[in-house]
């Protein structure tokens, strides 16, 4: 006899062996009890937690010739049909296959007569949100008045996607993500009747990989024991086969991050894809590791929440201590945006190296987090006693003073400008007013320049944005033209440009001196 999966071996068949939809069961059972049967039932919610299951359990109670305090007695004729899938009184549709409107006009034709056995036709749509619009107006008229023996049951996943004229003819049902106890509790059921030895932690990281669906869970713990056939299902055997990653790497990850320690971050992430282990995976499991670090911040009482032992939390705690929230949310965000870009990228590996590096490397962003942390940076360096270097000698007193080499960190900074021009001190001066004379796109370009002291006291104007460079430098729609007209309107003069794109490593106002900043008296100011 071939294999059965054990999700399909061990599907429920009567309400008592469901699990975690108790609202739902309750609420159905009720119902039978009192014969209050409703027509139309709307079943919603996530992959794996059960829609099709009690769909096909209320099809069997509905007719069952013995039902016992409303679930299906399993042993009359018409529960073993339905069970086998015989029956002529549960029809199953796919609607992501059987979406157009002669499907529909089938089920109408179909619904005129009456179940040759039993008491009611249970018509299961499944993806019921896959129906096309036509299909959907040819089923309104059969959901609003059906004959008294037909019921209908539709699930779906996006129940967003249903129209409204449809969902108000319907019971609505939402089905809730299955917790990790309950998915952990089945599956130590299910493996002591498989007669497979398992450890308690290797079970719990199963049930959290399945993220609330409880048939993931059990396709995943299949193909855990598939893989150690015959052996015990240990903690470090499950992460070998799911390629997931233990928390102690991301506790060595996180600690280069924070020491700033790009080469040994960069390791640990190389160390990782010889050992074949899956990015993505990686990617959403880091990410909720340092969600985890930042509700440890936020409150003492955490235990229930984070779903962890004594000893892990513990050391979650410790590594908390480490980093400042603002810094965290930060990393968050960042591994967040990852998340999305990283499923169907074909270099993930390059994405999270980047995204590492960006970890390691606030000054690569500009934003106020990044900023947060950037000071941060700064205070611890100050704090050991290294200083970044000043542009050119220090003084004190007149003379020159040459700061040791070992103890100063050398960092490249843009250069004191030279005497500025006079008639650059003027551009300068207005230049607010210059920009608010030109049209829109060049000024927004000519926004993102640095402007600074080129060769021969020309106006430089250094671009980070090759965008905005190859604009301006290639005098797109007169852009060149209409700048020194206006400052040959304002000032009376004319001005000579140079333009250039930033190709230093260094953002644009590091790399060249801003002349708004050595300009000591009020720019003009005017809205534009």
């Amino acid at each position: 006899m071939s294999y059965t999966a054990l999700y399909r071996k061990f599907r429920p068949q009567e309400f008592e062996d469901v699990k975690g939809q108790e609202h739902i069961v309750t609420t159905l059972k009720n119902q039978l009890k009192a014969d209050r049967i409703g027509h139309a039932y709307l079943f919603c919610g996530t992959r794996g937690t059960g829609k099709t299951t009690i769909a096909k359990i209320f099809a069997k109670a509905v007719n069952c010739e013995h039902p016992r305090d409303g679930s299906p007695c399993g042993e009359c004729a018409s529960c073993r049909a339905i069970a086998a899938g015989n029956s002529m009184n549960v029809i199953e549709i796919d609607a992501a296959s059987n979406n157009g409107v002669d499907n529909i006009r089938q089920i109408r034709e179909e619904v005129e007569y009456r179940p040759t056995e039993g008491k009611y036709k249970v018509y299961i749509i499944d993806e019921v949100h896959m129906l096309s619009i036509g299909a959907f107006n040819a089923l309104l008229k059969t959901l609003e008045e059906p004959p008294s023996y037909v019921i209908f049951i539709l699930a779906t996943t996006e129940a967003h996607k249903i129209p409204i004229t449809i969902l108000s003819r319907c019971q609505r049902y939402d089905f809730r993500r299955i917790s990790i106890d309950t998915i952990a509790a089945r599956l130590t059921e299910l493996t002591e009747k498989e007669q497979v030895p398992a450890e308690e932690k290797a079970i719990r990281y199963i049930a959290k990989a399945a993220d609330g669906s409880m048939r993931d869970a059990l396709s995943l713990l299949d193909q855990c024991i598939a893989f150690y056939l015959g052996q015990e299902l240990t903690y470090d055997k499950v992460l070998e086969t799911l390629g997931a990653v233990d928390t102690e790497v991301f506790s060595r990850l996180l600690r280069q991050i924070l020491d700033k320690n790009v080469a040994r971050a960069v390791g640990i992430i190389d160390e990782m894809v010889i050992e074949g282990r899956e990015l993505g995976q990686f990617v959403n499991d880091f990410t909720w590791y340092l969600r985890n670090l930042m509700l440890v911040q936020s409150s003492d009482d955490m235990e229930d929440v984070l779903d962890i032992s004594t000893e892990n939390l513990a050391l979650l705690k410790e590594e908390a201590s480490l980093v400042d929230a603002q810094i965290l949310m930060r990393y968050i965000r960042i591994f967040s945006e990852l998340g999305s870009q990283i499923k169907y990228a074909s270099q993930k590996r390059i994405l999270i190296e980047i995204a590492v590096i960006k970890l390691c490397k606030p000054e690569m962003e500009k934003d106020y987090t990044s900023l947060v942390e950037r000071i941060d940076s700064l205070e611890k360096k100050l704090e050991k006693g290294v200083i970044a270097a000043l542009p050119g000698s220090a003084r004190q007193g007149g003379a020159a003073v040459n700061p040791d080499e070992s103890a100063v960190s050398q960092e490249p900074k843009a250069e004191l400008p030279r005497a500025i021009p006079d008639d650059i001190k003027q551009i300068m001066a207005n230049w607010a007013g210059i920009l608010s004379q030109l049209p829109g796109v060049t000024r927004g370009y000519l926004k993102k320049a640095v402007p600074s002291l080129g060769a021969n006291d020309t106006l430089l104007l250094a671009f980070d944005d090759e965008n905005a460079y190859s604009y301006i430098n290639e005098n797109r729609s007169g852009c060149q033209d209409a700048f020194k007209e206006a400052v040959a309107e304002r000032l009376g003069k004319q001005v000579e440009i140079l333009v250039k794109l930033n190709d230093t490593g260094l953002p644009g106002a590091e790399a060249y001196p801003d002349l708004r900043r050595y300009i000591q008296f009020d720019i003009e100011e005017e809205d534009f």
